[in-house]
């Protein structure tokens, strides 16, 4: 069903849409994430209050049915569910940031819906699902595998040699496989590194990251396929692009309704092809364009109270489509990885999708709770809307290598995304030998026929898994259980 939204002259914010006829009491229910997910992916009982972006399942127990509806990818509104017992609702946010949209007598395409009604188990149901609502995902054209400096280094005290040492290191794991892995240059490489800064992007830390072409073609010369992060959004510096005064995180957001905005991030894409970079992380984007993080327990809607676009003729959802655009154009080939992007407006623009909040070389209990929910979670999302990234998986030595392991060979079975974080002073015999073993798995594309997680109706942290025709058990515990507090 298409639904087109229209406003008059005072503009238009939301709409809802009700189907009469709900779900099984007794159904469980599931829902997607706005952005990143943040450990909190799960099946519920029935809570009509609950905000389900994008789609949503129900499966009966009883009964043995999935049935389910979703939005196609990159609609015109910030489409979210809700569901009980007597009707099934769609909420279309159709603001310009957190004021009403003004189109003028042009109809917004505002979401696409679909209907699933089926027998099969909920996992292959939600695989369904997903690939009807993205009729063009962006394939990476092969295995994504590589290396990631960010959690043995986090954005500290390193430079090129520390760059040129972790390709070679991830060329070694790779051991000769045709398929070159990459080497990811994360936060540091530039100017107030360690804090996730903003631009200016056309130069790199002086004394230290002086020559970004050169330290392309010497990454490449490993036979490593150089990458590099960056966030797009924001400034450390006023321009043209950040007409707003306000301030966050130290620098200034850009404001991507503005033609210049999207001009200025497109040209460093631009940039950092012609340096030589073959990927290109961009990161923190809904963040910066809505002032804050759909994290759990916050509030039902991306953007903050208030927040005024410079150009309200078109609503947030069709702004960051046009966002995403514009940055695919400008990679000309490259690969893209979104992190902190709206996975169900990105889904097409970019090849991978970080899918989960950050991982950690620091506390194996946030990996636990937020890589193993979103492998398990958003799996079915896997080459349907994108390739899932789950995140690093660091070799740290303030972490916990067995149970590292266990994440890396369930990624490494995924055929999703893999990148490893290796700090080399956690390097011995064996992690050399568990690394080399799943990044060898992993540029093979991982297992035939991938993993599916088995118990995912009764928790956030699948322990039993369909791993080709074998089943595997998986203890995340560390000896005292989940660390209850914040990580």
């Amino acid at each position: 069903m298409r639904v087109l939204a229209r406003a008059g002259r005072a503009g238009l914010s939301r709409v809802v849409l009700r189907w009469p006829g709900g779900v099984a009491p007794a159904a469980l229910v599931l829902g997607d994430a706005w952005e990143r997910s943040y450990g909190d992916l799960q099946w519920r009982h029935l809570q009509p209050e609950r905000v389900l972006p994008w789609y949503w399942l129900a499966h009966d127990p009883g009964g043995g049915r999935t049935t389910g509806m979703g939005v196609r990818t990159r609609p015109g509104a910030l489409c979210s569910w809700t569901v009980d017992e007597d009707g099934v609702s769609l909420w279309l946010d159709l603001r310009a940031g957190g004021q009403p949209v003004l189109p003028g007598e042009r109809a917004i395409e505002a979401a696409t819906v679909l209907a699933l009604d089926t027998g099969e188990r909920p996992f292959a149901a939600l695989g369904e699902l997903c690939a009807a609502m993205s009729p063009d995902p962006l394939p990476p054209g092969g295995p994504v595998v590589g290396c990631n400096n960010w959690y043995y280094a986090y954005g500290r005290g390193f430079g090129p040699e520390a760059v040129l040492r972790d390709a070679r290191t991830i060329v070694e794991f790779a051991g000769g496989h045709q398929v070159r892995p990459y080497c990811v240059i994360d936060d540091g490489w530039t100017e107030g590194g360690g804090s996730a800064p903003g631009g200016p992007w056309d130069r790199g830390l002086p004394g230290v990251f002086d020559d970004m072409p050169g330290l392309a073609a010497a990454v490449a010369a490993t036979g490593a396929r150089p990458g590099l992060w960056f966030r797009p959004l924001l400034s450390r510096v006023r321009t043209a692009a950040t007409p707003s005064p306000a301030v966050l995180d130290g620098g200034h957001p850009l404001d991507p309704s503005l033609p210049a905005a999207v001009a200025a991030v497109a040209e460093d894409v631009a940039r950092f092809r012609s340096w030589g970079f073959e990927l290109i992380k961009h990161d923190f984007s809904s963040h910066d364009f809505f002032g804050r993080f759909a994290r759990p327990g916050g509030p039902p809607e991306l953007a903050r109270p208030g927040l005024a676009l410079a150009d309200r003729r078109r609503t947030s959802a069709e702004v960051l489509v046009d966002f995403y655009r514009a940055l695919a154009r400008a990679a000309d080939g490259a690969l893209l990885i979104g992190c902190n992007t709206v996975g169900h407006l990105a889904a097409g623009l970019v090849h991978v999708q970080r899918t989960g909040d950050d991982t950690s070389g620091r506390t194996w209990e946030r990996t636990r709770r937020m890589g193993v929910n979103t492998l398990a979670f958003r799996l079915a999302q896997h080459g349907r809307l994108y390739a899932v990234d789950a995140d690093c998986v660091p070799c740290t030595p303030g972490t916990d290598w067995e149970l590292n392991r266990r994440f890396l060979d369930l990624v490494a079975r995924s055929g999703t995304a893999l990148f490893v974080s290796v700090d080399p002073a956690a390097r011995t015999a064996r992690t050399d030998a568990d690394l080399s073993a799943a990044v060898g798995l992993a540029l093979d594309g991982g297992l035939p026929g991938g993993i599916e997680p088995l118990d995912w109706l009764t928790t956030t942290a699948p322990r039993r898994w369909r791993a080709g025709e074998h089943t595997l058990l998986t203890d995340w515990s560390e000896p005292w259980g989940a660390w209850p507090l914040p990580v």
